[in-house]
Formats: C-alpha cells, sequence, structure tokens
C-alpha cells in the first residue's frame, strides 16, 4: 500500500467529525432560538374567547365624558368670626367682681365683670374739677357783660373773659372724652356730673349678645386695656373650613353646594354652599382655605370638631372608563384592550374613584381605543384558565 492511499482514511474519518460538530452546534443554536420565539407565543396578557363568550361580551370606545369631579377633603368647625367678639378691660385696674361663667348667655351691655381703678378716679377728678372752672369761667363772663353795659370795664377785658370760658368748655368736653374712653357710658358721665360722687368702679360689658365661651381673668388680677378677658360668641351660626389641595382649587367657586360629614354626629350630614375662597396659598401646605355657613341652632355642632367637607366640583371633560370594565389583579386595575378581531389584551391603568358608576382615566389608555366594558370577569377567568393549561 503506497503512502497516499494510507492517509485517505485517516483524512475522510477527520472530515466527517468535523461536519459531525458542525450539525451538532448548528441544531444547538436552532434550539436556542425557538425558546425565545415560544415564549413570545405564549403571552399571558393576550386572551382569544371562545365564540360563545365572544358573542358575549361588549366593547365601547373610550372617549371624554363630562365628570363633576367629587372632592373630599378634611375641615373642621369653626367660630363665625361676625358673631364673636373679644372683650378686654377698658383701663388699667384690678379685678374686683367676675359675673360671667363659661357657658352663660348675655345680652349687649351686660356686665360681666367690675374692675377698681385709680385711673378712672383720677379722670372723673379732672372732669369734675374741668366742669367747675368751666361753671366759674361762665359766671365770670355773665357779670362781665353787664360790667360793660354799665360802661365799667372795656371791650377787651370781657373779650378776655369770653375766651376762658372757651377754654374751660374745652377743658371740660377732654375730659368727658377721656371718661368714654375708659369705659364710661354717656349717662355715667351726666350721673357724675349731677351728683359729683367719684366712683373709680368699672363694668366689663358684653358687646354682642351671645354665649361666654372663653374667660381668661380671675378675681383680683392687675388687668390692662391689651387684655382680652371674655370671649363671646353667638353659637347659632358657625363656619366651616377646608384646606382644598392648589391643584384642586380650580375645581371649586363661591355658591357651590357641599356637604358636610361631622363624626361626632354619626351619620348625620349637613349642606351648605361655599361663602368664601382664599384668593392666597398656604405656602407651608400649599392648600386653599374655603369656608362655608351652617345653622346650629339646636347647639348639635361645636367649634372645633372634625369634619371632612365634601365639594361637587363643576363638570369637566375627563377620559373615563366604565366601573364594570375594570379588573383587579395583583393589587392593580386592569382593563381589556381590543388588539385585534377577536383578542384583547389585558392593561394595567391607573384611575380614579369610582364616581356614578365610571371611574376617570389617569393614565394607561388613549382616547379612541376600544376596551370590554361587560363581560370583563368572565374574560379575566378565561384568560387565567388559558394561562394554567399553557403551564
Amino acid at each position: 500500500m503506497t503512502p497516499h492511499t494510507s492517509r485517505s482514511p485517516r483524512r475522510l474519518a477527520a472530515i466527517t467529525l468535523v461536519s459531525l460538530a458542525v450539525l451538532t452546534a448548528l441544531a444547538g443554536c436552532g434550539k436556542e432560538e425557538a425558546k425565545p420565539a415560544a415564549a413570545a407565543a405564549a403571552d399571558p396578557a393576550l386572551v382569544t374567547p371562545q365564540p360563545a363568550l365572544l358573542q358575549s361580551l361588549k366593547v365601547a370606545t373610550v372617549s371624554l365624558t363630562p365628570v363633576a369631579e367629587t372632592l373630599r377633603v378634611a375641615g373642621r368647625l369653626d367660630f363665625d368670626e361676625q358673631r364673636l367678639a373679644r372683650i378686654g378691660a377698658p383701663i388699667t385696674g384690678r379685678v374686683s367682681e367676675i359675673r360671667a361663667t363659661l357657658g352663660q348667655a348675655v345680652k349687649p351691655g351686660e356686665m360681666l365683670a367690675r374692675i377698681n381703678s385709680t385711673e378712672l378716679g383720677q379722670a372723673q377728678l379732672q372732669y369734675l374739677k374741668s366742669r367747675a372752672a368751666s361753671e366759674l369761667a361762665r359766671r365770670s363772663v355773665e357779670r362781665a357783660r353787664t360790667l360793660h353795659e354799665a360802661g365799667v370795664i372795656a371791650s377787651a377785658e370781657l373779650q378776655r373773659r369770653e375766651n376762658e370760658y372757651s377754654t374751660a368748655q374745652a377743658e371740660t368736653r377732654a375730659a368727658a372724652d377721656q371718661l368714654r374712653i375708659l369705659g364710661m357710658s354717656s349717662g355715667s358721665i351726666e350721673r357724675l356730673a349731677a351728683s359729683g360722687a367719684i366712683d373709680s368702679f368699672s363694668p366689663v360689658v358684653s358687646t354682642v349678645a351671645g354665649t361666654v365661651v372663653e374667660r381668661k381673668v380671675t378675681q383680683g388680677q392687675v388687668v390692662q386695656p391689651a387684655d382680652a378677658l371674655f370671649t363671646v360668641a353667638d353659637l347659632s351660626r358657625l363656619w366651616a373650613v377646608a384646606d382644598v389641595p392648589e391643584q384642586q382649587a380650580a375645581l371649586v367657586k363661591v355658591g357651590q353646594q357641599v356637604k358636610m360629614e361631622v363624626p361626632a354626629l354619626g351619620d348625620a350630614s349637613l349642606t351648605g354652599k361655599l361663602i368664601y375662597i382664599s384668593d392666597t396659598v398656604n405656602p407651608e401646605t400649599r392648600t386653599v382655605l374655603v369656608r362655608t355657613e351652617l345653622d346650629n341652632r339646636e347647639r348639635r355642632l361645636k367649634p372645633a370638631m372634625l369634619a371632612t367637607m365634601v365639594i361637587a366640583a363643576r363638570p369637566e371633560p375627563r377620559l373615563t372608563v366604565p366601573a364594570a370594565a375594570v379588573v383587579r389583579e395583583d393589587n392593580k386595575d386592569h382593563v381589556f384592550v381590543e388588539v385585534a378581531a377577536g383578542q384583547f389584551r389585558l392593561t394595567p391603568v391607573t384611575l380614579g374613584p369610582d364616581s356614578g358608576g365610571v371611574r376617570v382615566l389617569m393614565s394607561g389608555l388613549k382616547e379612541g381605543q376600544k376596551i370590554v366594558v361587560d363581560g370583563a370577569f368572565h374574560l379575566n377567568n378565561e384568560r387565567k384558565r388559558a394561562e394554567l393549561e399553557g403551564a
């Protein structure tokens, strides 16, 4: 056997081994490529229902509809500031008597407390001195006029005495004004002028009709005009205030109907209208203050009670989906979108709360897409069954 002949079988065997290795590699590549193709084909979100189920499904187009968004904001009850009076001390002095108690109903002019003030006594004394000086100057003018008519004194002397009388009258008026500033009424000043008896006790009186809701004074306490001693409020009407987030402030306006839910009243709810919307935003909370007023003649409501204000905003065009179209899956909201004839995809969406059987679409769909609005629950069961069979 020649050398050439002996090498041929070995060369043939080597070629055969290389060919088998290439074919094996190619077969392995084909299997690796087939895996993602099969995985892509088994999409768990896609479902093709049976003909009987398909006929029972109802499909509609996502479109804009007027939606009156309902705002629920935390609020509280408060005094009607137009029916509230904070009553302070008219003068500096010591509290000698307290007549009003918390919860007491008072009328305008009713005495709440009495203050003993040396300042008031001195002012009354100054008023009496001014009146006496004015009366003396008046009599001097009368005598001067008689003497002037008799030619005893000159006109200049009469004018001097008349000027003194005018000055004394002005001082008397100033002293009376000072007494009014210190809390004395016109009737009390007239009685002082008639009797000449100094009374250094000053009353603290209510300026409105209502209920004493706060008392910040004790007997024997020294007070000043800057001190607030009592708060009197008319509780027959109260305010309800709430803070609306600035992003939703454009949805509210004065005159809108609101409902107040007060937990302290149980299931009872109250209705009213917005009477005020703040023109500024609270920079700390980024909210806008709104206010309504409530009838409280039965005294069921109390200031500082917590409440929830429910505001029905004016309708705005929004993309919506029926609440029946929503499928809850993995703790998220989904709808079935028609992707082809007879084929649907479970699509996650972000929705607002249920309002009258519809939910506002926040994200996940576009206008014009078709979704299953009736039968979504059964369609989802069909999807799950097909997913289990595929597994």
